[in-house]
């Protein structure tokens, strides 16, 4: 009997000294690391199929797939202004970027120029029309009295570039009240892509993303301002992610993506 009992009180000193070692193991693990989170993206809508790759490619690395949300650039940066939550901006021109950097809602040292683009003129994919935009040149009559798809001018790049390109070369006053205001640029393609309109206006990057259409006229580069889409990290992004991704969009890795898509990466 004392037998038993002795082995009984050996048998719960070495339970209770190994539950004590299981709770300093316990307190002394380091916890968990927490799954990186993704970071979030508002670019503008004409970068869809690019950064989509991009991003893609990004998560082939083993990082977390970038969220990315697409708006024409006023939208965008009236969401940020607003309190929306991002990680990153991507523009389609410098004056939305300059209004969220006067915001201060910008890293400074982050803001690059990403991309170029070019501005054209696209039509249905069967159709034979070429134009030559030069002064002067026969927009209206090419028109027919049908709609001229843009993106809206008075806030969406894509629909500045559009006018001042049609100002510059004198054609605006002709063709201004026949024109289709979308909300964004990708919106414009989709109505020449539908046939809701001969004609539009819109980025060739937007016309290569399109088998539906086909381009048929390209502005000269002096009708306009530089094409250009600016990249910034947000100030409020807490995400190391975010600059992570960030430098990779400007890595040759990247660039060979968005080359692929017809943009011009310096």
């Amino acid at each position: 009997m004392g037998t038993d009992h002795t082995l009984t009180r050996r048998i719960w000193r070495c339970l209770t000294v190994a539950s004590g070692l299981l709770a300093a193991l316990t307190i002394l693990a380091p916890p968990a690391l927490a799954e990186p989170k993704p970071p979030l993206v508002l670019a503008a809508a004409s970068l869809q199929e690019a950064m989509t790759a991009a991003a893609e490619a990004w998560a082939r690395q083993g990082h977390p797939r970038p969220v990315v949300s697409f708006a024409a650039s006023s939208a965008l940066a009236r969401q940020i202004v607003g309190g929306g939550d991002a990680d990153l901006f991507i523009s389609a021109d410098e004056d939305w970027m300059d209004t969220l950097a006067k915001a201060g809602l910008i890293v400074p040292e982050t803001r690059t120029r990403l991309l170029f683009g070019a501005l054209v003129i696209v039509g249905p994919a069967g159709g034979r029309l070429h134009l030559r935009p030069a002064p002067g040149f026969a927009l209206a009559r090419a028109l027919g009295g049908g709609k001229l798809a843009m993106a809206d001018p008075d806030s969406v790049p894509a629909g500045r570039y559009g006018r001042d390109a049609l100002q510059h070369l004198g054609v605006w006053d002709q063709v201004s009240g026949q024109v289709a205001r979308a909300e964004n640029v990708r919106a414009a393609l989709g109505l020449v892509a539908h046939g809701a309109a001969p004609l539009g206006i819109v980025y060739a990057t937007d016309a290569f993303a399109e088998q539906r259409v086909r381009i048929v006229g390209v502005f000269p580069a002096a009708s306009h301002a530089p094409i250009d889409y600016p990249l910034a990290r947000l100030k409020s992004s807490t995400n190391p992610e975010a600059e992570a991704f960030r430098r990779f969009l400007l890595s040759s890795e990247a660039k060979v993506i968005f080359r692929r898509y017809g943009f011009v990466a310096p």
